[in-house]
């Protein structure tokens, strides 16, 4: 018996100890099984790292550009316009028919030579348009300009214009400065109380870009250029010292600026050239008379314009970041508008006189204001 129940003991330990195994075998196949089936953390391949994407430029990134393109038309017709009214103007008509002032008679006109000198500021508000975020532009400069008489009724001028604008972009971080020359002459021809005038200018400038860029400056200098040309049509209605001169006029300019690559700053652009243009027709009057003090003259007008940009070609330009590049539209100003303005001219003698003159441009998305003093001497 007692052998019995020790043999049987020891079945039931080799009989659990066979169960065991088993199990253990299972356990270690399932292992296996599913290893093969899903990899371990261990097993997984550690997936290549994605280059890091080139930054792609945005149309905020030359702000600045466009907003000197702007600049340069806004100069060549300033200045064209400047020219026209040296032509045109009720004033100098009325001491090229009647230089004596006071009831003078036309028969002593002659022959005269004359210059100026300008000295003008300007401040230039541009709204915000789409992607464009605005600007304020600032401009000092001074003119320099010389007229004769060729003979009766024919007039001809040479003036040169040097100015220095200051453009800030503040929420795109961006600035810009452009330093303008331009060369003008007009003419005009009096016909009875008809007025015929015309200008032409050329300009050409260097600019100057920065841009914050979040880990320095990108800088950059190019060239820009504007060219373009004015006719202008009045008739000089006048009663005693009073005067009416209704105006009509057709303006053309045409600004370009040279290609240019940026340095410094992160991720500096590459920019193409452009080209923006504009034609309009202003109509409109000035109105003016003026008082003789103390043997002086002093002379006080104003002026109001319709203004109609029939044309406008705002250009494009291309901005390139390695393979990266966008085509940025230009900006313009609204297509109807207004300009206005006021002059005092005080004539110290015969030959020599003093002026002040203001001028304003209103459109939807631009504002314009400029002071001019100046003084003009005849021989």
């Amino acid at each position: 018996m007692c052998c019995a129940s020790q043999l049987s003991g020891t079945r039931q330990v080799i009989g659990l100890g066979r169960v065991r195994e088993i199990a253990a075998s299972v356990a270690l196949a399932l292992v296996v099984t599913m290893s093969a089936a899903t990899p371990g953390l261990a097993q997984v391949p550690t997936p290549a790292a994605s280059p890091t994407p080139t930054p792609s430029p945005t149309p905020t990134s030359i702000t600045y550009d466009r907003s000197v393109g702007n600049s340069a038309l806004d100069l060549g017709s300033n200045f064209l316009e400047r020219l026209g009214n040296q032509a045109s103007n009720g004033f100098n008509r009325t001491f090229r028919t009647n230089p004596g002032g006071g009831g003078a008679s036309a028969s002593t006109e002659d022959p005269r030579y004359r210059t100026w000198f300008e000295g003008y500021g300007m401040s230039v508000r541009t709204d915000a348009q789409g992607d464009f975020v605005g600007d304020k532009r600032k401009t000092v400069g001074g003119v320099a300009g010389f007229g004769a008489r060729v003979a009766p009724g024919v007039n001809l001028g040479f003036s040169v214009d040097q100015s220095h604008t200051d453009v800030d972009v503040p929420l795109a971080l961006q600035s810009a400065t452009l330093d303008l020359t331009q060369i003008g002459v007009n003419g005009s021809v009096d016909k009875g109380p008809w007025t015929w005038a015309f200008a032409a200018v050329h300009g050409f400038g260097k600019v100057r870009s920065s841009r914050d860029t979040g880990l320095g400056f990108a800088n950059a200098g190019y060239h820009a250029a504007v060219d373009g040309a004015l006719t202008e049509i009045s008739y000089y209605w006048t009663k005693d010292q009073m005067r009416v001169v209704p105006k009509g006029a057709l303006e053309y300019v045409r600004a370009t600026s040279a290609a240019f690559q940026e340095s410094g700053g992160l991720d500096p652009l590459n920019v193409g050239s452009t080209a923006l243009s504009r034609a309009r027709i202003l109509i409109g009057a000035e109105i003016g008379r003026y008082f003789i003090i103390d043997q002086k003259i002093l002379d006080l007008s104003a002026y109001g314009k319709f203004v109609d940009n029939f044309h406008q070609d705002l250009g494009s330009i291309q901005v390139s970041l390695g393979a990266q590049n966008i085509v940025v539209p230009g900006i313009g100003e609204s297509r109807y508008g207004a300009d206005a303005g006021a002059s005092a001219s005080l004539s110290l003698t015969s030959v020599a006189r003093l002026y002040v003159n203001y001028d304003g441009k209103f459109r939807n998305e631009l504002t314009s204001h400029q002071g001019t003093v100046g003084f003009e001497y005849k021989w």
